[in-house]
Order: C-alpha cells, then sequence, then structure tokens
C-alpha cells in the first residue's frame, strides 16, 4: 500500500475526531443550553415550570423527552429553553457558551439558527435579541481564541411555520446581513404548515440577493421538499433526510434515482443532515439504516450536524462518532463531509474557500500524517535506530 492511499483505511479515533476542524450548518441556540445554565438562567428569571432543577437530572430529562419519535412532541421540550431566554443577559450568556462549546468541540465554522420572535416576552424587541445575540457570538469567539480555539459563528434568523411574521423576520435578517446574521430559515412543525405559506419572505430575500434555507423533508416527505426547493426556492433544505422516499434500490443493489431525487443531486442542493435527531423523531431507526449512508454513497451533497445538542445530548464529534462506528468511515470520509458544509455556508466564496483550503484541509492532513507516523513506527521493529 502507498503513502497515498494508506490513510484510506484509517478509522479515527474519538481523540482525531474531536480534534478534527468541522464545520456545522444546523444547529439551534435554544436546543444547544447547557443544563446548568438552565437551572441558573430560570433562578434567575423566575421561571418556575422546570421539570428538574437539578442540572444533571435536567439534561436527562430533555433527552428522554425528545426521545419520543415525534417532531410534535420533541419541539414541546423547546417551551422550557425559550421560557429561560426572555432577557438580554440570558441570550448573551447562552450565544457565548454556544461558541465556546463548538470551538471545544473543534467546530471552526458554525451557523446557529434561533427564532427572534421567540424572545420577546420580556420586553426585548426584535433588534434588540439580535444584537444580544450577536454580542455573545463575539464574546464566545473571543474567549475560545484566548483559550487556543478557532471558530467563526454566523447567525442564521428563523421564522417559525405557524405564525405570520416570517416577512418581517426576513426584513430583520437583510438588515443585519452585514453585521454577524448571514441568512434565514423557517421553523417548526412540517405537517399542515407548508413552506408556501411563506413566500412572500422568500420571494422578498431572491429580491435582496440573500441567503435561506428551509426545514423540510424531516417529519414530512417530498411535497415539502419539492415546495422548499421548486416554489420556494431554498438554497439549502434543513434535513432533507425523506429524500430518501424518492430513491430506490433494488433487490440487485442497483440503485434508480427519482426525479426530484435526481434534481437535489444533480443541482448539489445541501442536505443539512442531523442522525441523532432524526432517530429521535423517527425519520430512522437506527444509525446503521440512516438515508446518509447511502446518500454519501451516491455522492449527495450530504452534511453532518447537531441539530439540538441539549435534546439529543450530542456534540458535532458524537455525530461523527457514530457514523464511524455504523459505516466504518475514515478521516477521508469526514472531511469529505466538512468540506461540503463548508462548501454550502452562506459566507462570500473567498471566505469559504480560504477555510477549506487553509483550515480544514491541512487540519485533517495533520491528523492522517499522524496515522503515517504511527504505522512507521509500529512497523520499524526492533529498535535499531538504522532500521
Amino acid at each position: 500500500m502507498t503513502s497515498q492511499t494508506a490513510p484510506t483505511g484509517n478509522t479515527p479515533t474519538a481523540d482525531q475526531i474531536r480534534r478534527a476542524p468541522k464545520v456545522l450548518l444546523h444547529d439551534h441556540l435554544d436546543g444547544g443550553l447547557r443544563p446548568g445554565t438552565v437551572v441558573d438562567l430560570a433562578r434567575e428569571t423566575g421561571y418556575a415550570e422546570l421539570p428538574e432543577a437539578d442540572p444533571d437530572k435536567l439534561g436527562i430529562w430533555f433527552q428522554e423527552a425528545a426521545d419520543s419519535g415525534s417532531l410534535e412532541r420533541y419541539l414541546e421540550t423547546f417551551r422550557h429553553t425559550v421560557g429561560v431566554l426572555q432577557t438580554r443577559r440570558a441570550l448573551v450568556r447562552v450565544a457565548r457558551e454556544c461558541a465556546e462549546d463548538l470551538a471545544e468541540d473543534g467546530v471552526v465554522y458554525a451557523e446557529v439558527r434561533y427564532a427572534p420572535e421567540q424572545h420577546l416576552d420580556g420586553g426585548l424587541t426584535l433588534e434588540e435579541v439580535v444584537e444580544a445575540v450577536n454580542e455573545g457570538f463575539r464574546q464566545g469567539e473571543r474567549l475560545a481564541r484566548e483559550n487556543g480555539r478557532r471558530i467563526r459563528v454566523g447567525a442564521l434568523l428563523t421564522a417559525m411555520r405557524h405564525a405570520a411574521r416570517s416577512l418581517e423576520i426576513a426584513e430583520l435578517a437583510n438588515r443585519y446581513r452585514d453585521a454577524g446574521v448571514v441568512g434565514f430559515d423557517i421553523a417548526g412543525a412540517e405537517a399542515g404548515y407548508p413552506p408556501t405559506r411563506h413566500l412572500d419572505a422568500f420571494e422578498y430575500l431572491k429580491r435582496e440577493n440573500n441567503h435561506f434555507t428551509i426545514h423540510a423533508g424531516e417529519a414530512f416527505g417530498l411535497p415539502s421538499i419539492w415546495q422548499a426547493l421548486q416554489w420556494c426556492g431554498a438554497d439549502r433544505l434543513g434535513h432533507g433526510v425523506r429524500i430518501i422516499d424518492d430513491i430506490e434500490v433494488r433487490e440487485d443493489g442497483s440503485v434508480v434515482l427519482g426525479r426530484l431525487a435526481s434534481y437535489v443531486r444533480d443541482k448539489r442542493i445541501p442536505l443539512e443532515l442531523c442522525p441523532s435527531s432524526n432517530l429521535q423523531t423517527g425519520a430512522a431507526s437506527s444509525y446503521a439504516e440512516h438515508p446518509i449512508g447511502l446518500l454519501r454513497r451516491l455522492h449527495f451533497r450530504a452534511t453532518v450536524n447537531t441539530d439540538n445538542r441539549l435534546m439529543s445530548h450530542t456534540t458535532m464529534s458524537r455525530e461523527f462518532e457514530h457514523l464511524v462506528e455504523a459505516f466504518g468511515y475514515t478521516l477521508d470520509d469526514l472531511q469529505w463531509f466538512s468540506v461540503n458544509a463548508m462548501k454550502s455556508a452562506f459566507i462570500p466564496f473567498d471566505e469559504r474557500l480560504a477555510m477549506i483550503n487553509d483550515v480544514i484541509k491541512p487540519g485533517y492532513a495533520e491528523l492522517k500524517s499522524e496515522w503515517l507516523f504511527r504505522q512507521t513506527a509500529s512497523t520499524s521493529g526492533s529498535g535499531d535506530p538504522e532500521a
């Protein structure tokens, strides 16, 4: 085996996965709080509805409550995290800790989404919410840098599908597009709330040459994906896992793509796949059976994401660990997912290219070189310095 092909058989260790430069496109701010922070903020703000007051027990409660197999019940857990995020102080703290936690996990670029309209109960304006979160992200980036980590965080402003404020939030995202906000999203229960209800927001963003992703193809199937792309013009699909319904694997192992699946692959439309979350909401039954395996093999623009780190008790490293175990992925595969994600980010092309060439590829090359040197040490054998 030549030195060029040797790393292909390399199974990364947990430590290497943690140190690998990772890119995260689908992460909810209100789904990634530290349990201890939820308890602290509840005490500070007078929020009295937490099911548990002990941080360890609360963390377990969130995970168990989210393990329902239902997207609707999964979304109910957010009542508590949103409940404690109604002050500027709380938003700054949670955004700061989000950036720190992601950087500690080896994430070098992240787009974190939240719905400003859900944080107004304490008297904040939409603008004050955005500015508080942006301040927290900048603080977190600075603290990570002081601790020897590097991360860049962009915000995605989300409108709720069941509400009627999507155009207002789209306009807000456009006003802050050069001040920390990189794009727009709609989220919430898919069934009964098609993305076409928000066409005015998407048409506005397209006129403004702005970026947006749409939660589609998670709990609801192909019609949701089709509408998000062909009616609304989404740049990316939030989840998009149900595109698998338009792919037929025949008994002889051959694969036939339907027209929508072919379109998604041909157009290189990014899929913001969230394996652990999908298992919780019933979109997949196990990591080994998750559609990401087939989508990777068919070279869709697949990316790996956390969705909600608190509810899924996950990190980007854990997501990669599960996939390495399920599919035998190597550092080359993890680099492929990371480059896919960086290509699909909502920052300018030259900045994406610099992240890929100057951060991601060198980072994975360094990890692969560790394996090569270990192999050299293990095969040199005798300890003879001339060997």
